[in-house]
């Protein structure tokens, strides 16, 4: 081991003279003494070096073995879609004054970041009609469980019921969040709900399966009680259907990926998370406020820091800390760009193309709809054979398809639809499904 320069290593020679001089070594050799000779310097089984153009060939052949949205038609849903996102969205993502940001722990100097996330809450407040919307959130399961503990912490109850219509991924992480704090968590159906006591009822709509749960009747149910409606919605709905505001949600969480968020696989998205004013004291996260200063100059400031990192960990209402500022500006710029119109446009187009879809699949000779009701733009199919196997024969055919729910629904696959899916893909989609469960 020597003191020779690495090109990705800043410390000079002189450097490392001096930091050995503070720490009382002579030399690396004396630094590194207590580790067995045979093990500081072993000999790496790795390839010969690529240029970087090699490496850029690599990765490019690599990933080309990924079937993704831009080289597959896509069927799939399930809590990440495939929507359209404007030019202007990466545009403004990938300037330099956004595309680094991170946390801002002197958070007042980095006024352009808060102007950006007092956007952002109140395009979501006026999206879901709701009076107060934070910062952010990890993401729409993190914001429901979020959401569930604020409930507890309101009404000073520890039951939370869950419909059993909701994600089942979601359910996971309520119970996740809930079970170590000594909450009880219970799941029922809208019929048998029994909220008597139970500190909120919890309700996503659409639901898992992409129908519409009948709202007024829930939050009359919930609130008959003391209990909190606790609602997951799909933002991209709201441009058709009434938002959580219009039925008396006291608080709305969301996953934001559907607006301006491409799939990546997974993530990183980010959560939506409104509620009622009454409510603000008792809200995770981080929410930003706009004043002026003391000569009349409009100013930022971040109004709400209920984190462990700011407060007392035991009075903190959330210890949610990594910044999802990014993402959340994807969101800002989206709604923006596309307006109450646009908003409208997209979510009739994934309407009427989804009900599309869905009679033509019904109509072949062995699939069914196995469910009732209004639903948005994802249904469930009951299949003649197992989904993975048609799942897997459509993929050789250059389609993604659905999801497989045979856990929740005897071979039961779970279809999407957005404005991304052509009349053409719809139909090649359906030739599929019967020539490959013949």
């Amino acid at each position: 081991m020597t003191l020779s320069s690495h090109p990705y290593i800043p410390n000079t020679q002189h450097d490392r003279q001096e930091m050995m001089r503070a720490i009382g070594v002579a030399s690396l050799e004396e630094l590194f003494e207590d580790i067995p000779a045979g093990y500081r310097n072993p000999t790496l089984d790795l390839p010969p070096a690529l240029s970087e153009l090699g490496v850029k060939q690599d990765i490019e052949r690599l990933a080309a073995r990924n079937a993704h949205v831009g080289s597959h038609r896509s069927f799939l849903g399930g809590g990440a879609y495939n929507h359209f996102i404007p030019s202007v969205v990466g545009a403004m993502l990938n300037r330099g004054e956004f595309l680094t940001c991170y946390t801002p722990y002197q958070a007042e100097v980095a006024q352009g970041t808060l102007q950006v996330a007092f956007e952002f809450q109140s395009l979501v407040s006026q999206l879901m009609q709701m009076e107060v919307t934070n910062a952010g959130m990890y993401d729409g399961a993190t914001a429901l469980a979020e959401a569930a503990l604020m409930a507890c912490r309101t009404t000073g109850r520890s039951r939370i019921v869950l419909l059993d219509t909701i994600s089942p991924y979601y359910a996971q992480v309520v119970c996740t969040y809930a079970e170590p704090q000594g909450l009880q968590v219970e799941t029922t159906s809208a019929l048998t709900a029994d909220v008597a006591g139970a500190a909120c009822l919890v309700v996503q709509s659409p639901n898992f399966f992409g129908y519409l749960e009948d709202m007024a009747s829930l939050e009359k149910k919930a609130h008959a009680d003391g209990g909190l409606f606790v609602v997951s919605m799909d933002p991209t709905a709201m441009g058709l259907f009434k938002p959580p505001g219009a039925y008396d949600a006291d608080i709305a969480t969301a996953e934001g990926q559907s607006l301006g968020v491409p799939l990546s696989y997974g993530g990183p998205y980010v959560g939506l998370f409104s509620c009622k004013e009454g409510f603000l004291r008792q809200m995770p996260g981080r929410i930003v406020g706009r004043t002026t200063d003391t000569e009349g100059r409009e100013g930022y400031v971040l109004t709400l820091q209920a984190r462990e990192q700011h407060i007392r960990r035991q009075r903190a209402t959330s210890n949610i800390c990594t910044s999802t500022h990014l993402v959340a500006l994807a969101v800002a710029v989206h709604l923006a760009t596309m307006g109450k119109q646009g908003l409208k446009d997209v979510a009739t187009a994934c309407y009427h193309k989804a009900h599309y879809a869905a009679q033509r699949i019904a109509a072949l000779s062995r699939f069914a709809l196995p469910l009732e009701g209004v639903f948005f733009k994802e249904f469930a199919v009951t299949c003649p054979i197992a989904p993975a196997e048609i799942n897997h024969r459509l993929l050789e055919r250059g389609i993604v398809g659905g999801l497989d729910v045979s856990n929740l629904i005897p071979n039961g696959m779970l279809i999407a639809i957005t404005e991304m899916n052509s009349r053409e893909d719809i139909d090649g989609l359906v030739d599929a499904l019967e020539e490959v469960t013949r």
